[in-house]
């Protein structure tokens, strides 16, 4: 080897040129286009992130560090099309990592990946739909309160929290889930194929489970962390580069971060109006009762 081409070769251990490159994309928190000032996971929150992950020099793969126990099947459903859709650009191969939990919309979004792994302790599946509220049709008429609902269309008023439950609102709600339901499983069925133990009746039952028993039923590849596996594939050399910034949109009314720990922060109310302040304890409890189905 030349003198000259050993001193290229210290310069490029210098900067890093010549490792594998593994842009690594963050999915934390509930998914949903965001009210208030909840940001929350959308493709208009992450796709520039995700542009930036594809497009970036030297990438060998697309990694993603998924921390979601779902939302809004929309928003799902429109990052995972995304994602197929710049890996199938880009020919890039993508890997997703669950860190407490994917489940839900966030097991749909590792959906989005050629391979899933998992912790031992991270929780996988959910696969189901579930649409959750409270009625109070007593409530007005014991505070002497009078409310006033005018509507053209007979359906325009369905599930009214403020009306007794109708028999034909909820079989009409029920009928729209299983259209939601039957594409989530098209979806898993179409990223998982024969990995899928496809003789396991609690498959689409919106059953969840921890790593180890996850990848027995086909929903994850295997055991292993982002760094880890990575190397294996690429290197000890590789470089892991995570696209963005940690906190701009994976934040909870508040200052609260959109993950397990939520409820340990301070809740910062100056400057806040009735209307909003009413609007971030809404979604903060709606992020509360996400998290909450896993024990998180």
């Amino acid at each position: 080897m030349s003198l000259y081409q050993s001193f290229v070769d210290f310069l490029s251990s210098l900067t890093g040129e010549g490792r594998a490159v593994v842009p690594v994309v963050r999915f934390q928190g509930v998914i949903g286009s965001g009210r208030a000032m909840q940001a929350g996971l959308s493709l208009a929150s992450v796709a520039g992130l995700l542009e930036k992950a594809f497009s970036m020099k030297g990438a060998k793969a697309v990694a993603l560090a998924i921390n979601s126990p779902g939302g809004s099947p929309v928003q799902s459903a429109l990052i995972y099309k995304r994602i197929r859709a710049l890996a199938e650009e880009k020919n890039l191969r993508v890997y997703a990592f669950a860190e407490d939990v994917a489940a839900s919309g966030g097991y749909m979004l590792a959906c989005a990946a050629d391979e899933i792994y998992a912790d031992e302790s991270s929780i996988l599946g959910s696969i189901g739909v579930i649409s959750a509220g409270f009625g109070f049709p007593e409530l007005l008429k014991k505070a002497g309160i009078e409310r006033r609902v005018y509507t053209s269309g007979e359906n325009k008023s369905v599930l009214d929290p403020f009306q007794p439950e109708r028999a034909e609102d909820i079989e009409r709600l029920k009928a729209l889930q299983a259209d939601v339901h039957e594409n989530f499983k098209d979806l898993v069925r179409a990223s998982r194929g024969a990995k899928l133990r496809a003789d396991d009746p609690d498959l689409f039952t919106g059953a969840f489970w921890a790593g180890k028993q996850s990848v027995e039923r086909g929903l994850a590849d295997g055991i292993g962390d982002l760094r880890g596996i990575m190397r294996r594939n690429f290197g000890d050399e590789v470089k892991l580069k995570v696209v963005g910034g940690s906190r701009s949109w994976l934040k909870l009314p508040f200052g609260r971060s959109q993950g397990p720990d939520m409820g340990h922060e301070t809740a910062l109310f100056a400057g806040l109006n009735g209307q909003t302040l009413w609007a971030g304890l809404l979604d903060a409890l709606e992020a509360r009762f996400h998290w909450g189905k896993f024990g998180l």
